[in-house]
């Protein structure tokens, strides 16, 4: 058996509602859109900031 699951598998896999209630699609957001065509931002969340940057390799990394 093949515990491993493709991303396309995931997508193709219908949603389970939980506690008998639907649920809700998330939103996406591209990265650009946060970015506005800068390397790092800073995220504000409660009282505590977060540090979101593009690495060298074109990944994100999100820092408290």
């Amino acid at each position: 058996m093949n515990l491993i699951m493709s991303e396309s598998e995931k997508l193709e896999r219908p949603a389970t509602a939980t506690n008998a209630q639907e649920e809700t699609p998330t939103d996406v957001i591209e990265s650009d859109a946060i970015l506005n065509g800068k390397q790092e931002v800073l995220i504000q969340h409660g009282e505590t900031t977060y540090r979101l940057r593009i690495t060298q390799n074109g990944k994100l990394i999100l820092c408290k």
